[in-house]
């Protein structure tokens, strides 16, 4: 449940900002690749790829042209997915012919474009179409390494010899890439590294023949059902055994790293080079709740903890799986605590001594970039609201934190910063202000290129009010509302609340798509609705440790009751009409919506649930024991907070809306909750979409099919325009 882009039916701005890592573009999409000045990027566009001066991308130079995309006894070019740059600028590695593992389109063919010989070479001959993962170049441009049905493989440029450097992978053994949860909750997919000197590769081994297999049924494809399984640990199972390991790239015995405890009994979700001969990697107990953080002799496997951390809740991983945040020459790294209540920036040494850079009550949302040679660090903050998105810099020798974003552009914004820290892609929207795309220098913000705002206003948004509630129990909560078009504050008007409530997703932003709604076919506030969020503890949202953990033992119960009790504040409105109440969520959040359906009749009268965790112990081990806890112990905690103990409360109008192909949240969650419903006599509705993901959006007409089964069932139910 740890993928907002699916689960929150809010338009989501995504930008992702991969290239600035060498091996970080293969592993969710193409990211940026800057030229070497950083002044520049170039980009797959028009079947040809381009380089473009960011500062005027008016001037443009083709550097391979569709001709020399389009291999031999071909008429079309190669549809480019992705590609990178080999360090020296003389060979193009393209990936093409993609196709999804799960959530990302991480498998495909691969391609190497030679700038001196004009020549296009394909690679990973012999092996089945679409199959080889996160090809790299080695440092010095050579080689490429890359898997291929869980086997690691380096593969000669000069000859395209390919050698094999493990050869045990099969379904469940997996070698240089992970299983579903590592995947799904600790965004672990490119598997392995290059070292420095291109003499060898550090990769994870995850060994899941112990797991057993969720069995999803496919009724329709076929004349006969048949099943298909998924390697998928549920709350109380065992992880995959995982280790890390390294192996000469002509290849030989891989050493394995001696990683102390059970490797069974921990993770290990980060992992980079630290050196020639080093490794150094983070990892967590089964709980997670406690972080270590060790070096590793390459070559002997000798393993030397630095530096850990405890949490009574959870700690997190390292932020952005790929990469590791070196300065000094590699003195020195970047970390991230929550050590004193709000996550900040630290230096780390190789001896573990720790130098606070980011001092204040306020937490450092995301580290952007290093900019050593300005000796200053660019981070994501917003110290006064956390409903939105401002770029910092700090010292990097610590001290104070000054803006970098201009006080007049509040909202959200992103930053892809240039590697001579010169210059930003930023993209900036709010609730009022649709987004904007520009290049601005750094770091004194001036615009250099890009959207005008006067240019994107054509588009309608939704008038989004924020505010702020305080409950019953003093908790201060943010929350947004957009009111009926045309609106009078004499007539009382139906409100439905938008909720997710978990630990992954935050639903109250200042950014564009904040207050829309795309399961509504129509516009709500012109039809009469008042549509409304707030953000309860536990989100993730820029407030402290303290109101993120709050939720610790805790999902089911504190976060709806932090919910409800903003939900009265909300209806002490006049204008709001406490007989017409609804709430829907999608995932989390719709488990969110049966427990407050269930455990707050008086208030919620109608409920649409898309997705739903019905029972917590369905759901996979690392989200759900990182937040919950561990069996035997902890298990009252999973069973009396999940929306299954509660159904026999049902007193209001519910739909219930679930894939059977979810394979992330079980369409046994769905079952499991009517048979409750059933039992205890209460009348319901159902919408099963078969085969469809946790998107539901596989199928011709579906998800125009869903807004329309959402749609009608609100406005039945919960009719729309002022009284």
């Amino acid at each position: 449940m740890s993928k907002p882009l699916i689960r929150n039916a809010t338009v989501f701005l995504v930008f992702v900002q991969l290239a600035v890592l060498p091996a970080a573009w293969a592993q969710v999409g193409p990211g940026t690749q800057w030229t070497k000045d950083g002044y520049g990027y170039m980009r797959a566009q028009d079947d040809e790829i381009v380089q473009l001066d960011a500062r005027d991308p008016s001037k443009k130079t083709v550097l391979i042209s569709r001709q020399l995309l389009t291999p031999q006894g071909q008429t079309a070019p190669l549809k480019v997915r992705r590609f990178a740059f080999a360090d020296d600028g003389k060979k193009v590695l393209l990936n093409t012919n993609t196709k999804k593992v799960w959530r990302y389109d991480t498998r495909g063919d691969y391609w190497v474009f030679d700038l001196g010989s004009q020549k296009l070479t394909q690679l990973g001959k012999g092996r089945p179409e679409s199959s080889l993962m996160f090809a790299k170049f080695s440092p010095d441009g050579s080689k490429v390494a890359y898997v291929s049905e869980h086997n690691l493989y380096v593969e000669t440029l000069a000859d395209n010899r390919i050698i094999p450097l493990t050869t045990d992978g099969t379904n469940r053994l997996i070698n240089g890439t992970f299983d579903w949860v590592y995947e799904e909750e600790l965004d672990c997919r490119d598997g392995f590294r290059w070292a420095p000197d291109g003499q060898k590769l550090a990769y994870w081994q995850l060994d899941a023949t112990k797991t057993r297999n969720y069995l999803m049924l496919n009724t329709t494809d076929q004349l006969y059902p048949f099943t298909i399984p998924v390697e998928y640990p549920v709350v109380g199972e065992d992880p995959s055994r995982c280790r890390v390991g390294v192996v000469p790239v002509t290849g030989g015995a891989t050493k394995w790293m001696d990683v102390p405890g059970d490797a069974v009994q921990h993770y290990i979700p980060r992992m980079e080079w630290a050196g020639n001969d080093e490794l150094i990697l983070q990892q967590l107990n089964r709980r997670q709740n406690e972080s270590k953080l060790m070096l590793c002799t390459a070559g002997t496997g000798a393993v030397k903890p630095i530096f850990s951390e405890t949490d009574k809740a959870w700690v997190d991983a390292k932020d952005g799986a790929v990469g590791w945040n070196w300065i000094e020459g590699g003195k020195r790294f970047v970390w991230s605590s929550e050590k004193d209540g709000w996550r900040h920036l630290y230096a780390v040494d190789r001896k573990g001594k720790e130098q606070l850079l980011t001092k204040g009550d306020y937490d450092a949302i995301s580290l952007e970039s290093i900019d050593e040679k300005g000796g200053q660090i660019y981070f994501m903050a917003s110290p006064t609201n956390a409903t939105q998105t401002y770029l910092y810099r700090v010292p990097l020798k610590g001290g104070k934190a000054e803006r970098v974003t201009p006080q007049n552009l509040a909202g959200s914004h992103s930053y892809d910063i240039s590697p001579n820290g010169k210059l930003a892609l930023h993209t900036y929207s709010s609730a009022s202000t649709p987004s904007v795309s520009d290049v601005v220098s750094l770091p004194a913000h001036q615009r250099l290129s890009g959207d005008a705002p006067a240019q994107t206003q054509n588009r309608k948004l939704a008038k989004v009010e924020f505010f702020q509630v305080k409950t019953a129990d003093g908790v201060t909560l943010d929350g947004w509302m957009v009111k009926p078009t045309n609106f009078d504050p004499s007539k009382k008007y139906p409100i439905v609340f938008y909720v997710y409530g978990e630990p992954a997703s935050q639903t109250v932003t200042d950014r564009a798509g904040t207050g829309s709604n795309r399961l509504y076919l129509g516009n709500m506030a012109d039809d009469g609705y008042i549509y409304a969020s707030l953000e309860n503890r536990g989100a993730p949202a820029p407030r402290g440790r303290e109101f993120r953990k709050a939720i610790y033992h805790n999902i089911g119960k504190l976060n709806i009751r932090d919910q409800a009790m903003g939900a009265k504040e909300v209806l002490k409105n006049a204008f709001v009409d406490t007989s017409r109440v609804a709430v829907w969520g999608w995932s989390g959040g719709g488990s969110s919506t049966l427990n407050l359906m269930f455990q707050y009749p008086q208030i919620y009268k109608t409920g649409i649930s898309v997705a739903a965790v019905d029972n917590q112990l369905n759901y996979d081990n690392i989200y759900q024991e990182r937040y919950m806890g561990l069996l035997p112990e902890d298990k009252h905690f999973f069973v009396d907070n999940s929306p299954l103990a509660h159904a026999k409360n049902l007193r209001g109008n519910l739909l219930l809306v679930h894939g059977t192909g979810d394979d992330n949240v079980h369409y046994n969650n769905a079952e499991q909750m009517i048979n409750e419903l059933v039992r205890q006599g209460k009348v319901f509705q159902l919408m099963s979409y078969p085969n469809r993901t946790h998107s539901i959006s596989e199928g011709e007409g579906t998800s125009r099919h869903l807004a329309a089964t959402y749609t009608k069932f609100l406005k039945e139910n919960c009719p729309p325009g002022g009284r």
